[in-house]
């Protein structure tokens, strides 16, 4: 019995104007983005018009490139995919952060359903932020005398549990933190939230929930699931829109653009995602500013130099040269700090957007000697990167050494990051196979997996 031919596929062609041919390059184009080579071309599309069931994982990039064409959401029902897996709920900025959240973790700690999480993918189309807190000093603060104490001694468990979970994330990696932070989220905080409570007890409260849903959006980020990291970053922004906290909100919408700066994005949007940041933090400790518009100067460096130059300058004023700074008041929890040596490092992402690479060389370098010893995974991928940047300037044996030291940690690390920059190593390293020290070190590597 001959198929039946895709109506539903072809009114949002026709809807998105494009050809079976345009469309099967937007499809490689997000496979391409998200690690995939998958094979697609005009006589794939043209078999699924006519009622063919395209095969996973194609139906996802499918949906993808449908939705950033036509700027909303495609379903695979409105796409005629019935067949199509299962999707995780589109991110969305009406949903309630709350239930998100809850629906998330769940998911986490459920194996059938966390193939859900790790098969969708990151979207582009939700980096368009809508207002979410007014940018303005914050209004007062009402008081709940019957319960502060209360509530301050639950902020303060939270606040402890968050330095456990942050500080065993920078020694090892996300991997071994994933499962028991969604958990406590899952099981303590969120039953912490929906317990009745006035709104100057539940504001902290929901600011320290923003801050460990974004630990854990950051471990995920790490790991390589960058749809389920854009998901807890954006529930994030919401639980310290709706506590009235710039600082955290501030914190949320740079890491958005941070995270999409790493994954390739950097137009407009993700730039505008940035200036956001830069202003809520306006009200909050100079630490988040510093830290906010660091990332603005390494975004504006693919658009303006002048302004990549002096948001850089007024980071490194605003951060100044106290290698503790961070333990200003108003600040807490595993984002209550800016280290000199994550300053360095954003200064040498910067100055090499800007071409000067030899700077960028520098600036890693200066990193690489502020890393505080708690600060292992970051030191050990600066390593990588700062080897990266020498080989790229023809410095062959001012890398190894560094490549070298990456190789000695690499094995005690759970990250996905990690295992990139290992790629990259040998990548780089292949055409070098007749320089002893160069085949020495790829052995090294290989034998890692």
């Amino acid at each position: 019995m001959p198929a039946t031919p895709n109506l539903r596929l072809r009114l949002l062609l026709e809807t998105a104007g494009w050809s079976a041919a345009q469309l099967a390059r937007a499809i490689g184009q997000v496979a391409a983005e998200h690690g995939s080579t998958l094979a697609c071309d005009r006589s794939s599309v043209s078999r699924w018009l006519a009622g063919a069931r395209p095969r996973p994982p194609a139906p996802e990039f499918l949906l993808e490139a449908l939705s950033r064409r036509l700027d909303r959401p495609v379903t695979a029902g409105q796409a005629g995919l019935t067949r199509a897996p299962e999707r995780m709920p589109p991110v969305s900025w009406e949903a309630a952060p709350l239930r998100a959240l809850t629906l998330l973790t769940g998911a986490e700690l459920d194996p059938a359903r966390r193939t859900l999480l790790t098969s969708a993918l990151f979207s582009p189309l939700t980096l368009a932020v809508p207002e979410l807190l007014p940018v303005g000093p914050p209004g007062p603060q009402r008081r709940a005398p019957g319960r502060d104490r209360t509530g301050a001694a639950d902020a303060a468990r939270m606040d402890a549990m968050a330095e456990v979970f942050a500080t065993t994330a920078d020694r090892l990696g996300g991997g071994p933190v994933r499962a028991p932070l969604a958990a406590y989220l899952a099981h303590d905080v969120t039953a912490r939230l929906h317990a009745p409570s006035s709104d100057a007890v539940r504001a902290p409260l929901l600011s320290r929930a923003a801050q460990l849903t974004l630990l854990l959006g950051r471990i995920c980020a790490d790991g390589g699931d960058d749809a389920v990291a854009q998901h807890y970053q954006l529930v994030a922004a919401r639980l310290s829109a709706d506590a009235g906290d710039h600082a955290t909100l501030a914190i949320a919408l740079r890491t958005m653009a941070t995270h999409a700066h790493d994954l390739g994005h950097h137009g407009p949007v993700v730039l505008r995602l940035a200036e956001r940041a830069c202003e809520h933090a306006r009200h909050a400790p100079p630490v988040v500013q510093a830290y906010t518009h660091a990332h603005l100067a390494v975004l504006q460096a693919r658009h303006d130099r002048r302004a990549a130059l002096a948001a850089l300058d007024r980071a490194e004023r605003l951060r100044g040269d106290d290698n503790g700074a961070g333990a200003e008041a108003g600040t807490s929890g595993p984002f209550a700090a800016y280290s000199l040596g994550a300053l360095h490092y954003q200064r040498a992402q910067t100055l090499s957007a800007l071409g000067d690479r030899s700077g960028a060389v520098r600036a890693l370098t200066a990193s690489l000697r502020a890393r505080a010893p708690g600060e292992r995974h970051a030191r050990v991928l600066t390593h990588a990167r700062l080897a990266e940047a020498q080989w790229g300037m023809g410095h062959l044996d001012e890398a190894l050494p560094h490549w070298d030291a990456f190789l000695d940690a690499y094995p005690s690390l759970d990250s996905v990051r990690a295992t990139r920059r290992l790629g990259a190593m040998r990548r780089r390293l292949r055409p070098h196979l007749r320089y002893p020290a160069a085949a020495r070190l790829l052995g090294r590597a290989d034998g890692l997996g």
